[in-house]
């Protein structure tokens, strides 16, 4: 199972890339725990400095942007 956290207060940046991220999930047939983090402590403690950032079995792939379905989806195959 792969955990995949969602680092962001919750911004329309935020959501869609929370939709982007269970999409390319689903679409790969992953089982998945996905985790929205808000705290803008624990944010900072990841290292992450800008938000959204997606974050996948505890490595930091993406901050600052929306990544795509299809870039989520790679970042799952390689991560």
């Amino acid at each position: 199972m792969r955990n995949i956290q969602i680092l962001g207060t919750g911004c329309p940046k935020c959501k869609q890339l929370t939709e982007n991220a269970e999409a390319a999930a689903k679409e790969l047939g992953i089982e998945y725990e996905l985790e929205k983090v808000t705290d803008i402590n624990e944010i900072i403690s990841c290292g992450v400095m800008m938000t959204p950032a997606l974050m996948i079995d505890g490595q930091v792939a993406t901050a600052g942007k929306v990544a795509s379905v299809e870039k989520i989806k790679q970042m799952l195959q390689s991560i």
